[in-house]
């Protein structure tokens, strides 16, 4: 993303400072959370290979937060709109490989059909956030009207 890993580190909320030293906090352009997404830590490099071999010419696009060893594989990763950005500039019949959420990729396939380009999921078990998915027009309201400072429960 542009970023060397030299000037990120990686912040532990299980250790004093995160594990990191004040000058290594202070030198570094992004501080990474400790942590992980479940279901973006299910696409694997194999079906990084997989995809590729059904599919000849496939680009393959992932979020960020897949396994470091999907990212090296991936042709490109980005956040939601850099990967809405790569497939809105690509020609009419390309065809991509997401890693990223079942419910965003079937939204992207669904956006770009249209312009004849082809957009699947890079593992085809699923990959459902049930997080995101309780996510509603009546919930985002709510947020929106309390100013975030409350939680929302949709009826």
């Amino acid at each position: 993303m542009g970023i060397p890993l030299n000037e990120m580190v990686v912040w532990d909320p299980y250790l004093w400072n995160g594990g990191l030293t004040p000058e290594r906090l202070r030198a570094a352009r992004v501080i990474l959370w400790k942590g992980h997404c479940s279901v973006h830590q299910r696409f694997l490099p194999e079906h990084v290979d997989k995809v590729r071999a059904k599919y000849p010419g496939i680009r393959v696009i992932a979020h960020p937060e897949c396994r470091w060893e999907v990212c090296q594989k991936a042709d490109a990763v980005g956040s939601t709109e850099g990967l809405l950005k790569m497939i809105r500039e690509a020609p009419s019949g390309a065809m991509f490989a997401v890693g990223a959420e079942i419910h965003l990729v079937n939204r992207m396939g669904k956006e770009f059909a249209a312009e004849g380009k082809k957009v699947i999921t890079l593992d085809d078990s699923g990959c459902l956030c049930t997080t995101m998915f309780r996510i509603s027009p009546p919930f985002v309201l709510g947020a929106g009207e309390s100013g975030g400072r409350q939680r929302c429960q949709p009826d």
